[in-house]
């Protein structure tokens, strides 16, 4: 569970990332950035910061920030209740992002948090404008470099109750202490 405290620095910090990408986003979304500690409470190690600007039963379009060396972990988007699963396809606006996903392991510039929870070594490094397409069912990870990244996600329905990740303590949705506050 995240504090309410460290929940509006990440917000804040997450909002200086937005400006130096050039992301310009409105009062309430702005108020109702994600911030993402994956039940972990290593947010500055492993976590993210979302903005979904639209989730309809077709399409999603959200917004990511990573902070420096911040990783999302290892999941898999994978067919469920007769649908297929979420197909994204990543952009690069801001930093620079290292995607991994299945695949032929390659050389890598960055390491995981751990090496435990992550699998997927083949690397795919996104520098702004650069996009990458991840097919359904397919599991990946990744990571910020050193100053940190925002990322547009375009895909199809995004269900995040039926994301499988890797590490099996992993809570997809924040529990935030004192959130009714916030």
């Amino acid at each position: 569970m995240i504090t309410k405290e460290k929940y509006e620095i990440a917000r804040k910090k997450a909002l200086e990332y937005f400006e130096k990408a050039h992301i310009v986003l409105t009062e309430e979304e702005k108020k109702n950035i994600e911030i993402a500690d994956f039940g972990l409470n290593q947010l500055e190690k492993i976590g993210l910061q979302i903005v979904t600007y639209v989730n309809t039963d077709r399409y999603c379009a959200k917004e990511m920030v990573l902070f420096p060396n911040q990783t999302c972990p290892e999941h898999k988007h994978p067919d469920h209740d007769g649908q297929k699963g979420k197909e994204e396809t990543f952009r690069c606006r801001y930093g620079r992002v290292y995607l991994f996903v299945e695949g032929k392991k390659n050389e890598r510039h960055v390491e995981p948090p751990s090496k435990e929870y992550f699998t997927a070594f083949h690397e795919i490094v996104l520098e702004p404008g650069e996009q990458y397409t991840i097919p359904p069912n397919t599991l990946h990870w990744f990571k910020a470099g050193k100053e940190g990244a925002v990322v547009s996600e375009f895909s199809s329905h995004s269900d995040d109750a039926s994301d499988l990740f890797t590490d099996p303590r992993i809570k997809r949705i924040p529990e935030i202490e004192g959130k009714e506050e916030i």
